[in-house]
């Protein structure tokens, strides 16, 4: 499980989060919802590590990422869908992971075919679309078997097929009991795969609630999506008539 309390985290001046609360329970899909600049990549850099926070605490399994004796087998993660050399091969790039945290190299071959990237795992991977960087980012992700995982924007690049694949994969893997958390821009998606979700704005949380119970707010998940967050986003577009200009508040 993660366990989040109380994060706060600035930049200079800007408030990225807000004492932000709220755990993600494994056996489900929980997606993770805010407008542009409402702190989520930050939450997710706090989670992993990568940031600290200026108060607050994450835990993961009732640990701190650091504080975890071999990362990949126990969180796996996309932040970034071309983090890899390169010059280096799908293959290589994962044997490189593999080692690095005592995995065995036969689940190199192993994640290659669940994320439909066998035929290409000897080419260089800085060769690939988006989209077969987004899968061999996932193949990473699963590389340690985790019983946690942390995808931000997995679907960006894919195809229709593979955007159904994704929501599959997310959707078994929370069946298998394992902590499944997502971030996304496509509302309409995360109706599709989330079960629970985390609503935030301006670093707070607005919502912490299933989909079925947020969705029965509104005509649809989109709308009451907009709803909740209509005080929460730095600049509105066109909406139904004239341009808005940019909403009172902090960004992040």
């Amino acid at each position: 499980m993660i366990e989040a309390h109380d994060l706060t985290k600035r930049y200079g001046s800007a408030v990225a989060l807000d004492g932000l609360s709220f755990d993600v329970r494994p056996g489900t899909v929980t997606g993770f919802l805010g407008p542009n600049g409402s702190g989520k990549s930050t939450t997710m850099r706090l989670i992993l590590g990568l940031d600290r926070p200026d108060a607050g605490q994450v835990r993961i399994g009732g640990r701190r990422y650091r504080e975890l004796c071999w990362p990949l087998r126990e969180v796996g993660a996309l932040l970034e869908a071309k983090v890899f050399h390169p010059g280096r091969s799908a293959r290589s790039h994962l044997a490189a992971l593999a080692a690095s945290n005592d995995i065995p190299r036969s689940r190199v071959d192993e994640v290659l075919g669940m994320v439909g990237l066998t035929d290409a795992a000897g080419r260089r991977a800085g060769k690939f679309s988006l989209g077969m960087a987004q899968r061999l980012g996932i193949a990473a992700a699963l590389l340690g078997d985790p019983g946690v995982l942390l995808l931000d924007e997995p679907v960006n690049g894919l195809d229709p097929e593979g955007i159904r694949w994704i929501r599959d994969l997310l959707k078994s893997l929370a069946a298998q009991g394992r902590t499944v958390f997502v971030s996304s821009h496509l509302i309409s998606e995360m109706a599709l795969t989330a079960e629970h979700l985390v609503v935030i704005g301006q670093g707070r949380l607005l919502a912490d609630t299933s989909v079925t119970e947020l969705s029965a707010r509104s005509a649809s998940l989109e709308e009451a999506f907009f709803e909740l967050t209509s005080g929460a986003v730095a600049y509105q577009g066109i909406r139904g008539g004239a341009p808005d200009g940019p909403a009172k508040g902090r960004t992040s």
